[in-house]
Order: structure tokens, then sequence, then C-alpha cells
């Protein structure tokens, strides 16, 4: 903790919190009298695996509980109110005024039928604090703040409208807007490449620093907490492993579980033996050309897969790496060039592709939250492709759905009749990769399946899907801004930026200077385990150093 933050108030209390979880109408602990203060001012990092609580005890700095939590036992104080007691309209009152939530998916969390600035407007207006006239001007002050693209427009424009890093700045600046004394950071810049995720990490320290907001900020990545705060909190399976502040928790750790989250991503997939010369791509991507409507996204766009290889396409948010992807399963077909598979080309539409073409290419989508359907339990996500094409029912279908299950390292009693609300996001992602593996596909498109992931958990991922391919001779197009993920698992790498290939080749190639300036521009903007690193680095690119510059709206 920073001096100046020592000598504030105290503004959040919680002592010996306890909230359980139902499931099955049993009822079972997942936070475990825990301990929490914080100070006015104080940025808070929580970190853990998946499961470990942290999203929980987030969410009840609010007073809040997801539907299946109830809080047991203990105390929430926040400022001299204690939201366990307080009546709910108080709680209201509270929530989006004085304590407001950043949610990890930031698509997921706008109304889509509404502009931002609209959505903005909504909490200063319903809480009293302002007009709307007066929220929108507000509004666009604080857009410029965040550091956002044509301030004074782009309130007006639709979720879908802006890109991943624009719409998290946009919910940042929303959070913001009735000025609150407290934010509850959760996972905001998992899905968000490496060149974005810098934009975003400096805005929400600004605005925090200038306004002397408090926060609390949830997240996996080490690297990032080390950026964001004063102290980190280190929780497992609901309870509290160790507390520091943050050069301490990072230079010199205490407990064993620290000490191995701090020395993860110790598997990097071993090199490959050499292909036949006559080895035919499971997957070949020829001189592509796509647009959505009248806007090119892909220009001549050429890159192979083969079977037991593992192809890493990285890039910015709109390089067009998931078009490509688009393209490939046919729900993009492209205006040139051709897909083939196993040397046949593929049908450009997907509806005319037959059963067992559609069968051997699977996806497995970003954002679980949403690719999941929240009224199916597990038994149902998963069985439907097993069923819609092996054709298996009865014994069998059920049988299959354990056995997948298992693949994925999630105990089959415990989850095959959960729905979606009762996983933790890890857990979601899981299922989502164990649907792709039900159709027993030949290629699978993994699109940042690690990036909602604890770097524990992301491990143990990486290492099934390896054994996974080595098994079934599966061919891997893997889709991430993580470039420890492509170290880890990727035998070639495709750099792709504007819709172009920048760069391609084998991994040992690709990490090895000299770079494209663009590809050092990624390199360079991976965090580092060091909480001088943002502001070294943001100080190098403002000097024309550091890999290149990002434009000035990124600084």
């Amino acid at each position: 903790m920073t001096e100046a933050a020592s000598n504030k108030p105290v503004l959040l209390t919680i002592r010996g919190l306890r909230i359980e979880g139902r499931s099955d109408e049993k009822w079972s602990e997942i936070v475990k009298g825990v301990d929490l203060t914080l100070r006015r001012g104080e940025v808070l990092g929580l970190i853990g695996e998946s499961g470990a609580g942290k999203s929980t005890l987030g969410l009840a700095a609010m007073g809040f509980t997801r539907d299946g939590c109830r809080i047991s036992g203990g105390s929430i104080d926040f400022d001299g109110i204690d939201l366990l007691t307080a009546p709910e309209p108080v709680r209201r009152g509270l929530r989006g005024k004085r304590i407001a939530y950043v949610a990890q998916s930031a698509a997921a969390s706008f109304n889509p039928a509404h502009r931002l600035i609209d959505q903005y407007s909504e909490g200063p207006v319903q809480h009293g604090v302002m007009g709307k006239a007066e929220a929108q001007r507000d509004a666009v002050e604080l857009y410029r703040r965040m550091r956002l693209p044509n301030p004074d427009e782009i309130g007006f424009r639709y979720p879908h409208q802006v890109s991943g890093g624009q719409l998290q700045r946009a919910m940042t600046a929303m959070a913001m807007a009735c000025r609150p004394d407290l934010i509850i950071f959760d996972e905001p810049t998992t899905a968000l490449d490496v060149t974005t995720q810098i934009e975003v990490l400096s805005a929400i320290r600004d605005i925090v620093a200038q306004f002397d907001t408090a926060a609390i900020y949830i997240t996996h990545d080490l690297a990032v907490v080390a950026q964001m705060a004063d102290r980190i909190k280190v929780l497992l399976h609901g309870e509290e492993v160790e507390e520091a502040d943050t050069r301490t928790m990072l230079s010199t750790p205490r407990e064993d579980y620290t000490k191995s989250l701090w020395a993860v991503r110790s598997f990097e997939r071993g090199a490959q033996p050499a292909l036949p010369a006559a080895d035919v791509p499971v997957v070949e991507l020829r001189n592509i050309v796509a647009a959505y409507g009248p806007v090119p996204v892909l220009h001549d766009v050429s890159f192979e897969i083969h079977r037991r290889r593992t192809v890493a396409v990285v890039g910015e948010s709109g390089s067009g790496k998931s078009t490509a992807a688009r393209v490939i399963t046919g729900l993009l077909p492209p205006s040139s060039g051709s897909v083939l598979f196993e040397g046949q080309p593929l049908p450009a539409d997907y509806r005319q592709r037959s059963k067992d073409q559609l069968r051997q290419a699977q996806m497995i989508y970003q954002m679980a939250d949403t690719a999941l359907n929240p009224k199916h339990r597990i038994r149902e996500i998963i069985g439907r492709p097993v069923r819609f094409y092996l054709g298996k029912s009865g014994k069998a279908l059920t049988e299959r759905i354990r056995e997948l299950l298992r693949l994925i390292e999630l105990e089959p009693d415990l989850f095959i009749d959960r729905l979606p609300s009762e996983l933790s996001g890890g857990q979601k992602q899981r299922i989502g990769i164990a649907r792709a593996l039900a159709a027993e596909p030949r290629f699978i498109i993994c699109d940042e399946v690690t990036s909602a992931l604890d770097q524990l958990v992301a491990e143990g991922i990486l290492r099934l899907l390896d054994r996974l391919q080595s098994e079934f001779d599966l061919a891997y197009m893997f889709i991430t801004h993580d470039l420890a993920t492509v170290k880890a698992i990727a035998d070639e790498v495709v750099v792709m930026k504007d819709g172009r290939v920048v760069e391609q080749g084998p991994k040992a190639e690709m990490f090895a200077p000299p770079h494209d300036p663009y590809t050092e521009l990624l390199l360079s903007s991976v965090p580092e385990m060091d909480p001088d690193w943002l502001d070294r680095l943001l100080a190098e690119r403002a000097a024309g150093r550091a890999g290149g510059s990002l434009p000035a709206s990124q600084l």
C-alpha cells in the first residue's frame, strides 16, 4: 500500500464473511470466513484459481449475491452502512451511485438495443445525480478521459459498432458516471488483446487516481494485477491464503500455493517430428478475400494447418483472426479464394456442407457466458452434438457425456445436471471444449479458449489439448492474444493486422529477432511481473521506443 493510501479512512470492512451456494437442493460453503479491509483511493487485487470465490466476494462487497447463493455469516460495512441488515431500497440506492461494478464481458453487459450514451446516462438520472443533458455532456468528458476515439460522437453508437477494447473503456466510464466511492473490476481485460489491454489498464488506473476511487481488482493474470494493485489478496477454495502489499507479494510470497501461482506456465509443447513431404494439410486457406457487406475484412489470406499441428493466429482486435475462422466454418462465405479440407474444396456456405463435413470442423468460443444456452443443463449441452453427429442415445449417450466430462477434468456426478449459471467461468469454458470434442472432429478452432481461465487451470487445459491432439491426430487453429499461450502450445504462428497476414512461420523463428515492426509491438505489449512495467512501457512509447509506438489515442 502506498503511504498516501495507508493514511486514508477505511471505506469497506468485511469480517468473517461466509457465502453458501446451492446445488441439487444442497448448500455448501464457497466463501469461508474471509476478512477484507479497503481504504479510500486504494486498489486491492484479488487473485486465485477459477472457483476460488473472487467474483463472489467482489459482488458481496455490494451486498449482492448471484442466484443460488446466500450470505450465511459475517458482516459487510460500507462507510458505516451494514449491507447485510440495510433495507433493500438502501442497497439499491448505493449500487451504481456509490458502488459500481465493471463486468468481465462488456459485450454481454451492454443492452444491444440502446446507444452507449443513453446507457451511460441512465444511472445518474435514476439516482438523481444529474439530468439527462448534463449526464450526456459528462459522458463525453469521461469518454475523453478514457481516451476513447471521437469522444463527442462515439457515445451515439450502439455496442456492436465499437471494438472490444472501446466497449470495455465505455463500461468503465459508465461505472464512473455517479463518481462512486468504490468500483469492483471483475476481470475487465481478460478478453482483450495485449495492445488494447494496455489502453484499458492505463485508462482505468488514471481515472481511479483522478477521482480517488477505491477499487477491488479481480483477475487471474498476475502480471496485470502487479500494474494495478496496492495490495494483493490470494484466495483458494473460498479461503484467504495470504495478503501483502504488491511488491512484497511479488518478491517474497510466504505460502507454497502463492509460490505455485508465480511459477505457472511451465508447460511448453515440444518440437514435433517433421511432416512427410507429401502430407496434405487438414485445412488450407488459399487467397481468401472476405467482407461484411461492403466493408472488406480479409485481404488475400493464405495459410495451412496439418494434422497434429497447432497454428496460432495472433493480432489485435479487428485484425481478422475470428473472421478467418468464420470463413473456415462456412459462416462467412468468401468473395474469392477457397477453403480446402484434406485437399478437397469445401462449399463456401455451411448450409451446403454435408453433416460429415460439418462434424469435422468444430469451434470452441471465446465467451463461454454467451456461448452456452443458460436454460440447458450440461447433459443437454454436451449431449446434443453426440446425438446429432454420432446418433447415440440412451445409456450410450449418457456414458459418452460422462466420458467427455472426465476428459475436461470435471466430475460427472457433480456437473452433468448443472446449469451454466451454477458454474464458474473456467468451468463454463471447459464445457465449451467438451462440446467441441463431442462431435469427434479432425479440426478444432480454439478461439481464446484460455482467456477466461486462471493460469493454473489454463496450463491444465493446454496440456489436455496437447494430449487430445496426439491421441486423435487433431489439427488446431489457436486464435489468441496471449503470447505466453502461443509459446506454450503453437507449432507455427500467423500474425495478422488489418485483415492481412503480416508474418508467418515456425514458432522458433517468429519469436527470434528481427521482427516485423507490428510483431515487435505485440511482443513488447506482454505484461511483466514487475509493478513498474506499465509506467516504463508508456514512457518508452511516448518517446518512440519499445517496439514502435501506439497511436496517440492509445497512450
